[in-house]
């Protein structure tokens, strides 16, 4: 890995964690900014949905920019506007001023990480290279988002909640030096106009769908319903109808053909489902089950972001060189379900060295291999023509995925919760039963992650495959098939 090689990717991946981190670290501060803006038990919400949203809707056409104007235009431009939209939320005097500042900072985050995983591929196309790029990659967004609870309890303890929004403005200027004068600027562009009403279509479906996953929890349960079909509706008008009639689509077609995208991308919307959900549910439990304050609940959870770093950046490459990305993915997958399958049965009052702390351990493990794997298989094949387009397709699929572990695992804690409660169960229990079955479904999404990784991705593309564009360089795509093909 050469030094400017290096320090690229540095940069990439600092970006990449302080996006992952801003997910997250609102989630302790939440009380504080309630308290301190005067919002609505229902509207402080919006200060994590608002991010979620905006980010998730404008990942593949922000994927798709890259491809037509450039990745390090795009990547620098979201990340500036990220970086303002920081500030703003870290100076807002209002609720209204904090939730419009958490939707352009989620658009500006799209932006910027829509790009970066498809500008690692072009800057390592090397298998070995590669594989000890993705690990650190990986790393910021497995890590990244267990390392939020712990920074974010840390920063509004000390010095209060504008400061978990106002650090990205130092780190963020940083980066968009750097990243002008280290970026490579010869990163060739597809070119050709933008499809705008097919943006503004998929877009829209793609924000009211992931709407519709995190409006599962809220008390009107035919809402979610309703929205899940408008945005179903939306989606099949911009890919069956307008995708197919543009001159220059904004998502070719022939890209949802490819059996071996839909399945990749699947596998990686229920790991992120078993993973975020998870870390949603251990917060609450660690809190509401064995008493833990906000301080103690960030420590409980860090020694699953510091094995998944030992393991992402000193092991998963070189298992994955020696036995493929498609067996290290499968022995991650089977980890993650026993993890989680172990945390099934703690008892009412848990000891946390004998009960939780192992089950994170192993969890760790099993991320720390998992994830960069994933990824690996999700992008192998891609063309220089859909690079940024197909790296989009990967972070909606994540984003997709952890909104519908949290709102999924959420539902479910609860829904178990309250028939314990009202069979006169304690509450400790009730709440205990509750959170046991969310861990069992979190394994049941890394359960079927599992069964769609042995029956679907066994063997990687080729760069002959029959859907690549006539215009795609042969050569493009041999160093991650190679990297993959167990």
């Amino acid at each position: 890995m050469s030094p400017s090689r290096g320090a690229t990717l540095f940069v990439l991946c600092t970006v990449a964690l302080m996006i992952v981190l801003d997910s997250t670290i609102v989630a302790v501060a939440i009380p504080a900014i309630q308290r301190d803006l005067g919002f609505t038990p229902a509207g402080v919400a919006w200060v994590v949905n608002g991010y979620l949203v905006a980010f998730a809707g404008l990942l593949l056409l922000a994927g798709r920019l890259g491809d037509l104007l450039g990745a390090r235009r795009v990547f620098l431009a979201g990340l500036l506007v990220f970086t303002t939209a920081s500030l703003l939320c870290g100076l807002a005097p209002n609720a209204g001023l904090l939730v419009a500042g958490r939707f352009v900072q989620g658009a500006g985050g799209a932006l910027a990480s829509a790009v970066v995983l498809g500008m690692i591929v072009r800057l390592y196309p090397e298998p070995g290279p590669q594989a000890r790029a993705m690990g650190i990659f990986s790393f910021t967004q497995a890590g990244g988002a267990a390392i939020g609870f712990v920074v974010g309890g840390v920063l509004t303890g000390l010095a209060g909640w504008p400061a978990i929004f106002l650090i990205n403005v130092p780190i963020g200027l940083a980066a968009w030096f750097l990243g002008r004068r280290l970026l490579p600027t010869a990163v060739p562009a597809a070119g050709g106009r933008i499809d705008l009403l097919g943006a503004l279509l998929i877009t829209a479906g793609l924000s009211l769908g992931v709407y519709a996953i995190v409006a599962v929890g809220e008390p009107a349960p035919a809402a979610p319903a309703w929205l899940l079909a408008a945005a179903a509706v939306l989606l099949v008008i911009a890919f069956v109808v307008r995708q197919g009639r543009a001159p220059v689509p904004l998502v070719p077609l022939r890209l949802l053909r490819r059996r071996w995208l839909l399945a990749a991308n699947a596998a990686v919307i229920l790991i992120l489902a078993a993973g975020m959900g998870f870390q949603f549910v251990n917060t609450l439990f660690l809190q509401r089950v064995m008493g833990f304050d906000t301080f103690r609940t960030g420590l409980g959870f860090l020694p699953t972001p510091i094995v998944i770093g030992l393991v992402s950046l000193f092991a998963a490459a070189r298992l994955t060189a020696r036995f493929g990305a498609w067996r290290v993915l499968l022995a991650g997958l089977a980890l993650l379900s026993g993890g989680l399958a172990l945390l099934v049965r703690v008892p009412v009052q848990p000891s946390y060295p004998v009960d939780v702390l192992p089950a994170l351990i192993v969890m760790g493990l099993g991320i720390g291999v998992t994830v960069p794997a994933v990824m690996m298989l999700a992008m192998a094949g891609a063309s220089d023509a859909d690079t940024g387009l197909v790296s989009g397709l990967n972070n909606t699929a994540q984003q997709a995925g952890a909104a519908l572990g949290l709102a999924v695992l959420a539902a479910v804690a609860a829904g178990r919760s309250s028939e314990r409660l009202a069979a006169g169960v304690p509450e400790v229990a009730a709440l205990r039963d509750g959170y046991s079955l969310a861990f069992l479904t979190a394994a049941a999404f890394a359960a079927a992650a599992l069964l769609i990784v042995l029956a679907a991705l066994r063997h990687p593309p080729t760069p002959a495959a029959p859907d690549r564009p006539a215009s795609a360089d042969p050569d493009r795509s041999v160093g991650v098939a190679c990297a993959v093909d167990g």
